[in-house]
């Protein structure tokens, strides 16, 4: 069982308004997402697209909500860029999760990366990093986790589809090679799934490295036309491959037991990118709310 004290529920802002596709909950405001969010039962959230960027004015709203930020996505391009860019890009976005008080930094590499190219096919044109790209990435990585530890904030690293850190090797690699207490890694069930890796697996493998959960179930009909149609990742997002935990084919249970049992602390967070006019985002943060608190008691 999870120590309620150490560990905390929160819920993403994708599920109202999408970061990749602005026009998927264009009309849901920020206030009524982090609203429903509170109503659903969350304590924390991510950053999205439409949340002020005045710290004091993000504060007070989430203040009234009994709300708090968890993290925020930072891209990253420390294989096709000067390290020198996304170190000044990362040091302004340290210092505003800093003064939200979060304790972790979501960071991908976005150098190569076909996730948000609508047209690319999510499988077959997938990136693979060259030898010379992945010491740009390890070196990039534990200077940036260097950073974050300066705040006494830790970098945590999101494998992602489309991108160059994808697969159950790549993961592997990546946290092989980076320094164990610089760089520590996202555990994202959906993006797992959907490649084709096993969950168990890589829970097992980097439990005590695993400082940050995102909760995405799978709906592997839809990974299936994907594939078959050499779909996009956008694509995929709007045809529905990813909804809330207990909506797809993941079984959560064992996942949350394999954390509870080796002392998880930090966020879990939902985060099930789908079309808000198809999914509304308050039932289904409902939805993944009960659910979690069914199989992972907490």
């Amino acid at each position: 069982m999870f120590n309620k004290d150490k560990v905390k529920i929160g819920i993403a802002p994708i599920a109202w308004t999408n970061d990749d596709m602005p026009e998927l909950g264009s009309e849901n405001t920020f206030e009524q997402c982090v609203s429903e969010m509170a109503l659903a039962g969350f304590k924390g959230t991510e950053v999205g697209n439409k949340y002020p960027k005045d710290t004091t004015i993000l504060k007070k709203a989430l203040e009234l909500r009994g709300m708090e930020i968890a993290s925020a996505w930072f891209s990253a391009f420390l294989t096709t860029k000067p390290y020198e860019e996304t170190e000044k890009a990362f040091i302004k976005h340290r210092d505003f999760l800093y003064e939200m008080g979060a304790k972790v930094i979501v960071v991908s590499e976005q150098g190569h990366s076909i996730q948000g190219k609508m047209e690319t096919p999510i499988f077959k044109e997938k990136p693979i990093f060259s030898e010379d790209e992945w010491d740009k990435l390890f070196n990039g990585l534990n200077k940036l986790g260097k950073l974050a530890q300066e705040k006494d904030m830790k970098l945590v690293y999101h494998h992602h589809m489309g991108t160059g850190v994808q697969t159950t090797e790549e993961i592997d690699k990546l946290m092989e090679m980076t320094d164990a207490n610089l760089v520590y890694l996202l555990y994202d069930t959906g993006h797992l799934v959907f490649s084709g890796e096993d969950p168990i697996t890589i829970v097992k493998k980097y439990v005590n490295r695993i400082k940050h959960v995102h909760l995405k179930d799978i709906r592997m009909d839809v990974v299936k036309e994907v594939k078959g149609k050499e779909m996009s990742f956008l694509q995929a997002v709007k045809s529905g491959a990813f909804t809330v935990p207990g909506n797809g084919c993941i079984d959560f249970k064992p996942i949350f037991d394999i954390l509870a049992e080796n002392k998880y602390e930090g966020w879990l967070l939902v985060e099930a990118e789908q079309d808000p006019a198809k999914a509304n985002p308050l039932e289904y943060a409902i939805k993944a709310r009960k659910y979690i608190k069914e199989k992972g008691e907490i």
